[in-house]
């Protein structure tokens, strides 16, 4: 060995160590910077003014729905026709708001009388507050607490909404007559580790929302949609939650779905699932 190589070899120990170190430096950056930020990457509130959302409401048939304090929890549309078949409340993604849930109102009604409910979350439209898995989870309990008493409860979940909806289920479970989630997932922790590998986001993440604890109490009927495109939510973690669930149930699957994506003409997928809510579950 020559004198050249022997110089060499601490010169590369010292730069292959400051590599290592600056490496794990970028790396606990990283997993700090999202273990600060994590709720800015899961919740996209969008946020009105008042006179936007009473424009918007007024655009798409919906009303003001309120708490018994008079502050504002949501928005309703009840049935156009008489009497109504029961309550539907609807739990939406991270990135939509009750205004732009409208559309499940109007194809929900457009095959059964039902009263339809649209929750709004904290931190979004012209709502105070900021939302986060407990917010969002008193928020679905006041509103629950809101719905007619003399009627049948349905819920429907849309992505971050479905985690709503499970919470609701199981804490309701007798009370709630059907449930219909839209690309859903067993835990935003799975979700949430799928899309960073790399960090430890099992360590980390506050608002877990773990639907499958969640549904163990209830054993009403429950409909799931998956998407075999769906790069938001993938598919496995729908048919986890499905699969683990042990009451009556129907299955979804669309293959060229993206997230939250019910193929077009959408009347015929709300037929199946009304029926399915209303039909006999012991056949």
């Amino acid at each position: 060995m020559n004198e050249d190589t022997q110089r060499d070899r601490p010169r590369f120990r010292d730069r292959l160590r400051r590599w290592l170190l600056l490496c794990a430096g970028l790396y606990l950056l990283m997993c700090t910077a999202c273990a600060t930020f994590q709720r800015r990457l899961i919740y996209y509130p969008s946020v009105f003014t008042s006179a936007q959302v009473d424009q918007m409401a007024q655009a798409a048939g919906l009303e003001r729905w309120t708490n018994s304090a008079g502050d504002f929890i949501g928005l309703k549309r009840p049935s156009p026709k008489l009497p109504a078949a029961g309550s539907v409340l609807i739990l939406y993604g991270n990135g939509s708001t009750a205004v732009g849930s409208g559309h499940y109102a109007d194809a929900i009604q457009a095959e059964a009388a039902f009263d339809v409910f649209i929750l709004e979350y904290p931190g979004y439209e012209d709502r105070p507050g900021s939302p986060s898995q407990r917010s969002l989870f008193m928020a679905a309990d006041e509103a629950f607490q809101k719905l007619p008493a003399h009627q049948p409860v349905y819920l429907v979940g849309e992505s971050l909404g479905t985690g709503v909806a499970s919470f609701l289920a199981g804490t309701y479970s007798n009370k709630i007559a059907g449930v219909i989630l839209i690309s859903p997932f067993n835990s935003l922790t799975d979700v949430a580790q799928s899309h960073f590998p790399v960090l430890p986001v099992r360590l980390f993440l506050a608002d877990r929302f773990p639907s499958e604890k969640y549904l163990r109490p209830y054993r009403g009927k429950l409909g799931v949609t998956v998407d075999g495109q769906d790069t938001v939510v993938p598919k496995k973690f729908g048919l986890r939650l499905f699969n683990g669930y042990a009451g009556p149930k129907k299955l979804w699957e669309f293959p060229d779905g993206g997230h939250c994506q019910i193929p077009e003409p959408p009347s015929e997928f709300w037929r199946e699932a009304i029926q399915f809510w209303q039909g006999d579950s012991s056949r």
